[in-house]
């Protein structure tokens, strides 16, 4: 019998999945738009999705901790398997540090981040101008290497599914069965 991805990483890997494209999208739209009420509440708006992303991260790499995913296909080329777990691996770490720089950046800018305007999220940094425009660039900066490792990942999941014939792709979606009780 085939192994699949239990229901909730399952949940989690497409929620994250629609989250991150969806805050990759806004962080490049929402960018170059002028000084105006409506960037200022976009920009809320992002920082309220990236708490959200980053919290749900920590949520997936518990549930990982504790089920391990399905094995990689026997007849893979071990260069390939360590590709597939080093890409798996950026991705991990970058929806840690994406989160992270822009809680530091916003924190060095002046700007306390209230998650959906109600919470307050300490800042990690004091002002500092100089070191927001830095990490503002390392921020700038991760989501193009994000957006590449997301294209990337998806390029080898279409790989696998049209080229191979695997189950690596099938595995991971919604209608799939899983190996949870």
């Amino acid at each position: 019998m085939k192994q699949h991805y239990t229901a909730t990483a399952k949940s989690l890997h497409w929620v994250m999945a629609i989250l991150i494209i969806g805050l990759l999208a806004l962080g490049f739209y929402m960018q170059d738009l002028p000084l105006s009420p409506e960037k200022l509440k976009l920009y809320s708006w992002h920082k309220w999705a990236g708490v959200t992303a980053f919290l749900l991260v920590l949520v997936r790499l518990a549930w990982r901790a504790g089920h391990r995913p399905p094995p990689l296909p026997a007849g893979m080329p071990k260069p390939l398997q360590l590709a597939a777990h080093g890409g798996h691996l950026a991705l991990y770490g970058l929806m840690l540090a994406m989160p992270l720089s822009g809680w530091l950046m916003s924190s060095a800018k002046g700007f306390q981040t209230v998650w959906f305007g109600l919470l307050p999220i300490p800042d990690l940094l004091a002002k500092d101008k100089a070191l927001g425009d830095l990490l503002q660039n390392v921020h700038a900066t991760l989501a193009v290497l994000f957006v590449l490792i997301l294209v990337g990942h998806v390029a080898a999941a279409l790989k696998h599914h049209f080229i191979d014939r695997d189950d690596i792709l099938t595995r991971m979606l919604p209608a799939r069965p899983t190996t949870e009780n």
